[in-house]
């Protein structure tokens, strides 16, 4: 059975759509249906059916991609064991980071690694952590940055592994000058006058703050929703809003504003994930224990 289209099948059982699993593995959908239709004519049997305007699997389909699990991750051990051979860390690392760990974290690991690793490159690209699991999930990256405030590794990343990286804690954001800036800590409900600026480029984090204010019995006036963190800060900077962000992000300055630390203290764990056939993979090695090293610097700064 030809493995691309083992592993078509795998990513059907998560996705449901061919068009799904076209986007994920730079496909067409009809290239996608053409792969399971001649994996059935491998197998013998029916490996999908129709379900509303997706699809499911089988119980043959099901047992097929079990088997397709092991076969994928004793490909990843050998690819590992290949390159320690080698004995060279080289070649191309890449990383998937939410925004934060990605501005905070990542610029100080990998100008260190550069330094002890000149022939390693390393290439981010920004996802939330639900798309990067799913990126490593389709052997579209290596690295994942991932965190337990947004997503929960389920049984469907059975062959995934995380190394815990940092704690972060949330904190209210608010201008220089605003009347509650001098607090040592702050709730939710303090903040229930105040006009709120989200940054909506993370759908999950957004939704998270205003559930916030929801439990504690109001619905947030939002008069900035950025796609990113500039406009957000941009309008608590000058006085217009009020917002609740990671600690990450007071990681580097910001003129105009001050974080107090939100009470009751939330708090989220970030880890780095990566398939588990590459943990002796030279490269993922030294490029988790340089991220772990780096975090405890920033802990320490």
């Amino acid at each position: 059975m030809d493995i691309a289209r083992l592993r078509a099948l795998r990513e059907l059982s998560s996705r449901q759509t061919m068009a799904a699993v076209a986007e994920a593995l730079f496909l067409t959908p009809s290239a996608v249906s053409q792969q399971i239709a001649q994996l059935e004519e491998e197998a013998g049997v029916k490996l999908i059916e129709r379900q509303g305007r997706g699809v499911r699997l089988t119980k043959a389909g099901e047992v097929l991609v079990e088997h397709t699990e092991r076969m994928l991750l004793v490909l990843d051990e050998a690819k590992s064991d290949l390159a320690q051979i080698k004995r060279e860390v080289a070649g191309v690392i890449r990383v998937a980071a939410f925004p934060t760990v990605a501005a905070a974290l990542l610029p100080r690991a990998i100008n260190a690694l550069k330094l002890s690793y000149p022939y390693l490159d390393v290439v981010l690209e920004e996802l939330e952590p639900a798309e990067g699991l799913a990126s490593l999930s389709s052997w579209q990256t290596d690295v994942a940055f991932v965190d337990d405030l947004s997503l929960k590794l389920g049984g469907k990343q059975k062959n995934i592994e995380q190394v815990s990286v940092l704690n972060d804690v949330l904190y209210v954001m608010l201008p220089s000058g605003h009347r509650l800036a001098s607090q040592v800590s702050l709730s939710v409900s303090d903040l229930r006058n105040e006009r709120w600026a989200l940054d909506s480029a993370s759908s999950f984090y957004a939704q998270f703050v205003v559930n916030l204010c929801r439990r504690a019995g109001y619905e947030p006036q939002v008069n900035a929703a950025g796609r990113g963190f500039e406009i957000v800060s941009a309008m608590v900077a000058a006085g217009c809003s009020v917002t609740v962000i990671p600690g990450l992000r007071m990681a580097h300055r910001i003129e105009g504003v001050v974080a107090v630390k939100l009470r009751p203290e939330i708090g989220r764990k970030i880890s780095v994930a990566y398939r588990k056939g590459e943990r002796g993979h030279p490269a993922i090695k030294v490029f988790v224990d340089q991220v772990v090293r780096s975090a405890a610097e920033i802990a320490v700064a």
